[in-house]
């Protein structure tokens, strides 16, 4: 699918929010229940757990984004990084589909005439076009985390999501998007 050309900033972020999730979708789905729930060591988070804290910062920050600060009273961002007992596959969907909602419904409201609005974030002030590279950058380094650990754990039964690495891949890739087959993103 060939990348749409647009000259409009939120356009434009909406795609790459699309982007980081498909990315992290296509991630979530190759590995298993216990893949997804496995910790690979006492400090690191498991595939699920990035996913509760990302659902916990869409949440925050994306209700209500420009009329309350996107850090809200009632989010509990410590235990966004511990394993409840009532998790599994099957809730953490649910919740992870429904925090991208809110930030896809958001996103599809604004104009590039909102961009510079000011918000809240924790106290701080930030335009509206701050707050949307903040959260661009915050999620894209969260689902790098999710695709690393997903790929970790399938080893060599892991289906790439971008180029295979294998000879020759790079040169197909690009000759695909000269020909406006696929996309960059």
């Amino acid at each position: 699918m060939a990348l749409v050309h647009t000259t409009s900033y939120v356009a434009d972020s909406l795609a790459i929010f699309r982007y980081y999730k498909k990315l992290a979708d296509g991630a979530i789905a190759q590995v298993s229940d216990e893949e997804l729930f496995r910790l690979p060591d006492s400090e690191s988070n498991s595939i699920a757990l990035i996913m509760q804290h990302m659902i916990g910062n869409m949440r925050s920050r994306w209700t209500d984004f420009l009329t309350t600060d996107g850090e809200k009273p009632w989010r509990n961002r410590d235990a966004e990084f511990e394993t409840r007992p009532a998790d599994s596959r099957e809730a953490k969907f649910g919740e992870w589909e429904a925090a991208w909602q809110i930030v896809f419904g958001v996103l599809e409201s604004l104009t590039d005439a909102d961009l510079g609005r000011e918000i809240t974030i924790r106290g701080e002030k930030h335009s509206v076009m701050q707050a949307i590279n903040r959260q661009i950058a915050h999620y894209s380094y969260h689902v790098g985390q999710i695709v690393f650990l997903a790929k970790h754990w399938k080893g060599a039964g892991w289906s790439s999501l971008s180029i295979p690495k294998k000879p020759g891949a790079s040169a197909a890739f690009n000759a695909a998007v000269g020909a406006g087959v696929k996309s960059q993103r």
